[in-house]
């Protein structure tokens, strides 16, 4: 590997696990995989949560592409993309011993970056990590490290803003906005800036106010009323907002962010039952995230009670829904009727991975412990007929290696803003409780 003045970037093993393609992602630069992070690929390829998922995945990418100048020569990656080399474990040089006890993984990768940085000198070598604290190892070694940005998102100050108030609305445009359902055309006084995707706004005239959407279909500013969906009524604006993208045809794919308690996916399984007849079937999934790097083995029981805690949230607000049915209502009758059909199905997100999904409504809470590439692997499996709904809270993140600006539902609504088929809200008012809206604030 002569020195060039592209740049050498060393993979750790957490990178491939966050996007099995990450290989494709450096330009005209070369790659370096050390041998140890096939080793410890290894080790993932079994089991059904998303990181063996990728590391099976990677393996097999690496077979359509290996061959013995792997290890010398490299292989070109594509057009206008650099080589793939891996590279063999390297002793321990004096500062590595000195530093570090124990040859564990990551030390080995360390080693091989070390070894690297001083072989392609003056060539810049760059040790790509997710892993925080082995930054920080690299750097007290001299060497130069970097998280792994291809899919992170420069500017997240959207997701912390309220909703869109205009002060000064004309009254007589707001009465046009009750009167006319269709909607009015948007008015260049209020609306300097050219409006794009499905953004939702509070109106407030001198006398009068109102909810308000752009439909960039029609190119027309309308009322937004309150809906109440198979018992959940709106508690501010915003609930009326994500319920008016839910309930919305035309708008097939929708991210709700925000804390705890805002309703993301309470509002989102009301709509998706409001709308049962429309739909073959309502899917509900999360991620699971083990905790204290348990797996699931780790839990005792069959597989049923394994993912029983993981799951409990979203039959609680199944639970609220019921709630606020009452028990005598016929729509309970019907929720148990579609729980027992399976035409109302809660399931962790990994069990229907590789399933075609046509005219379901799917709703993925906690997409916040998504990667964008899972994300993007979620969308392109639906069909027709299909409408996606994310809930997250992107302050709230569980993986360790994804944080604000790198997690799946992040990245989803920064690509997808302005798109015909799109809607984003973001919740700002907690409803759970006075002492769960306190607690968030505070706490």
């Amino acid at each position: 590997m002569p020195p060039k003045k592209t740049k050498l970037f060393v993979l750790d093993t957490n990178v491939i696990l966050h996007n099995y393609r990450c290989i494709y992602s450096f330009d005209e630069h070369d790659v370096v995989i050390p041998i140890v992070v096939l080793e410890e690929l290894d080790n993932f390829k079994k089991g059904n949560e998303e990181i063996n998922y990728h590391a099976r995945e990677f393996t097999r990418e690496l077979d359509k592409i290996a061959g013995d100048a792997l290890f010398e020569k490299g292989v070109k990656l594509g057009t206008k993309l650099g080589k793939l080399f891996i590279e063999t474990g390297k002793p321990f040089s004096d500062v590595m011993n000195e530093s570090f006890s124990e040859k564990t993984p990551d030390h080995k990768i360390l080693s091989i970056t070390e070894y690297l940085t001083h072989k392609q000198s003056p060539r810049a070598v760059v040790l790509v990590t997710k892993d925080i604290n082995l930054r920080m190892k690299a750097k007290s070694l001299g060497l130069i490290a970097e998280d792994y940005k291809n899919d992170q998102v420069q500017d997240i100050s959207d997701f912390y803003k309220d909703t869109t108030t205009i002060d000064n609305f004309d009254d007589e445009k707001i009465k046009q906005l009750y009167a006319n359902y269709e909607g009015i055309d948007v008015p260049k006084k209020e609306f300097k800036q050219p409006l794009k995707g499905h953004h939702f706004f509070i109106l407030k005239g001198n006398h009068s106010s109102a909810l308000a959407r752009y439909n960039p279909v029609l190119r027309k500013i309308q009322r937004v009323e309150k809906l109440n969906s198979f018992g959940i009524e709106p508690r501010n604006a915003e609930q009326a907002f994500a319920l008016s993208a839910l309930t919305n045809t035309d708008v097939k794919l929708v991210s709700l962010t925000g804390k705890a308690g805002t309703g993301k996916t309470l509002l989102a399984l009301a709509s998706a039952l409001e709308q049962h007849k429309k739909y073959d079937q309502i899917l509900l999934a999360r991620p699971i995230v083990a905790l204290a790097s348990k797996d699931l083995g780790f839990l005792p029981g069959d597989v049923k009670d394994k993912i029983g805690p993981y799951m409990q949230p979203l039959f609680d607000n199944l639970a609220v829904i019921k709630n606020q049915l009452g028990q005598s209502r016929s729509e309970v009758s019907k929720i148990e009727e579609m729980l027992q059909k399976e035409k109302l199905m809660i399931t962790p997100l990994a069990y229907i991975r590789g399933r075609s999904l046509s005219n379901v409504f799917f709703i993925i809470d906690e997409a916040q412990n998504l990667t964008p590439l899972e994300v993007k692997t979620i969308i392109t499996r639906a069909g027709e007929g299909t409408k996606i709904v994310f809930t997250g809270d992107i302050q709230q993140i569980d993986s360790p290696y994804l944080d604000s600006k790198s997690n799946g539902i992040t990245y989803l609504t920064d690509r997808m803003n302005g798109q015909e088929l799109f809607a984003h809200v973001n919740m700002v008012k907690g409803e759970r409780s006075l002492l769960a809206e306190l607690a968030s604030e505070l706490l």
